[in-house]
């Protein structure tokens, strides 16, 4: 009697699943992550080597937008809290946390929290190094307003706009492109809402929406920690079996 060739199904290999399918926006991430690093660099190269866009800067904060158009100034002074990073903060921070628990998970709150490091990195370190003072403090053309202690280079206000509405398009995946759209508008208007009321520098929001931009674009490449610090949360309150159980978000 000839001996079954057949394997047994203890022997037989599991089908490996195919890869998901990449995006045009994954193959060309890199390209798009060097092009805003080299405007990045280009503006602030611009700003220390005193180049024509320090007089761009200068030509713009002499036009005085807040006193050419004052009627606008009331709503302006309203619509410019959505930059600033605490009240946009808390607000951000309360719809993650309403979603963290209905999905019992906590990886909303952690991509916020690994983007808003990653924008630490990429304003903090300029803004010690420039000293950039704004428009307000510097009375008289080519005044000395680098390297004076000032924080103003590149506008955190516009690059927080950009990372933290962005975090938010970026969560909503059944409305990703709406709220991109609605990102992008914001971070826009706040960053001109800042050279209108003359407290930053055009150049100043220029690098504040590169700064943001890199870390939008480099946040994907996060995910695998963020998979683990919310494995790692999930097993802290609820136990291993639960954690190994759970499936990650996509």
């Amino acid at each position: 009697m000839r001996a079954s060739t057949r394997p047994s199904p203890a022997l037989r290999a599991e089908p490996v699943p195919p890869a998901p399918p990449r995006r045009p926006a994954d193959r060309f991430r890199p390209l798009f992550l060097g092009v805003t690093a080299l405007v990045y660099a280009v503006v602030i190269v611009g700003v220390l080597a005193d180049t024509a866009l320090v007089r761009l800067d200068w030509s713009l904060e002499l036009l005085k937008p807040y006193k050419r158009w004052p009627e606008v100034r009331p709503l302006l002074d309203v619509w410019i809290v959505a930059g600033q990073r605490g009240p946009s903060a808390v607000v951000a921070c309360l719809w993650l946390g309403w979603r963290s628990y209905r999905t019992r998970t906590v990886r909303p709150l952690v991509v916020m929290g690994a983007a808003l490091l990653l924008l630490n990195i990429t304003v903090g370190g300029v803004k010690i190094l420039t000293g950039r003072l704004g428009p307000h403090y510097a009375h008289y053309i080519d005044s000395p307003e680098l390297f004076a202690g000032g924080t103003i280079f590149p506008s955190g206000h516009t690059a927080n706009a950009v990372v933290t509405w962005g975090v938010l398009a970026y969560l909503a995946v059944r409305w990703r492109r709406t709220g991109a759209a609605l990102a992008a508008l914001t971070a826009a208007s706040i960053g001109l809402t800042t050279v209108y009321l003359g407290t930053h520098w055009i150049s100043d929001v220029v690098a504040g929406w590169a700064a943001g931009l890199l870390v939008l674009l480099a946040l994907p490449w996060t995910e695998p920690l963020v998979d683990a610090v919310d494995r790692w949360v999930t097993a802290l309150y609820h136990g291993p079996a639960r954690s190994r159980g759970r499936v990650s978000a996509p």
